[in-house]
């Protein structure tokens, strides 16, 4: 628990603290819950990456905590600041995103996010990244789908039952025509 802490606590601290409008205390207590819950989750694997899993987690018991306010409003609003702070993005935001991104494009593996590369930052098709990288269309379709899958599960995106996946990747990215 003290390598949890000494590893993550600052750095959680930090974003917390702006996520609630340099609220100390609320932030210290922020802090503390996500930890212990990554101390006694059972769940996590050693192979995925811990600091977007805490980060997601600290940022759902903030909302968490906005919602239960809501829920009970006080005689004076004093939380409209909060609203105004989650709604918009800043580079904070953007940066700590792109980190997170950065590691969960990491812990795939070569041919995921070979395929990945070659569909979303080339913006290829399925045939001319199948073309590209020597292998059938078919299996360029299955290694984007569990890419994405992969990255998406890394990022805390939960996939609905309703979705519609039919060879092409989820509603998080628009996948170009084959």
């Amino acid at each position: 628990m003290r390598t949890l802490y000494d590893d993550h606590a600052r750095d959680l601290h930090n974003y917390v603290l702006r996520l609630l409008g340099g609220d100390r205390h609320r932030a210290e207590d922020v802090v503390q819950e996500t930890l212990l819950r990554c101390w006694r989750t059972q769940s996590l694997d050693d192979d995925q990456p811990l600091r977007p899993w805490l980060f997601r987690v600290a940022r759902n018991l903030v909302v968490d905590e906005y919602r239960l306010r809501m829920a009970r409003p006080q005689e004076v609003d004093g939380t409209a600041w909060l609203d105004e702070l989650l709604a918009k993005r800043d580079d904070v935001d953007l940066l700590l995103s792109s980190m997170i991104l950065r590691e969960a494009f990491k812990a795939l593996s070569p041919n995921h996010r070979e395929v990945l590369y070659e569909t979303y930052y080339t913006g290829r098709s399925t045939r001319e990244v199948a073309l590209v990288l020597g292998i059938p269309p078919g299996t360029v379709k299955s290694r984007l789908y569990h890419a994405v899958r992969a990255l998406r599960m890394a990022l805390g995106i939960v996939e609905t039952p309703g979705e519609v996946v039919d060879g092409r990747a989820p509603a998080l990215w628009h996948t170009p025509a084959a």
